[in-house]
């Protein structure tokens, strides 16, 4: 399951996609708009800028931007940083393999089989979603609503 802090920077992510090109945005302004706890919203913040994902700006007129085009960022991106491994069990994971204890074969284990599928599905769709993927369903969800 995504835990609460990747959905939480996935949140502060497409706020900060929807405003004006590199203008600084507030904390106090993203936790409000999207009911995040300020002092935690501040640590996601601060693991982005370290990420290269976010800048930020210090004094008046400061506050966090998109680094990069909203187009260059995926919800993988986002989702690794602060989960790691997408994988729902370590021996299909690319960063994180590790063997699993039970397992007789990993080579003929027909469960890794199916869950390596669903890896690599599910790493597929997190890598198409970047951040203005996101902002356009968004928009397609809004339309449907009325």
């Amino acid at each position: 399951m995504i835990t609460k802090k990747s959905k939480y920077a996935i949140k502060a992510l497409i706020y900060l996609a929807k405003q004006e090109k590199s203008k600084p945005v507030l904390i106090e302004e993203i936790s409000t708009e999207e009911k995040i706890p300020k002092k935690f919203l501040e640590a996601i913040l601060l693991e982005l800028r370290k990420a290269g994902i976010l800048g930020s700006k210090k004094g008046k007129g400061g506050g966090y931007y998109l680094l990069k085009p909203a187009s260059d960022i995926s919800m993988a991106d986002v989702m690794r940083l602060f989960d790691g491994a997408i994988a729902l069990v370590p021996c299909v994971a690319h960063k994180y393999y590790e063997p699993c204890e039970e397992c007789i074969d990993e080579i003929t284990c027909p469960i890794r089989e199916v869950f390596r599928v669903i890896r690599e599905q599910t790493v597929a769709t997190l890598k198409d979603n970047t951040f203005a993927e996101l902002l356009l369903k968004e928009k397609k969800l809004k339309r449907y609503r009325k």
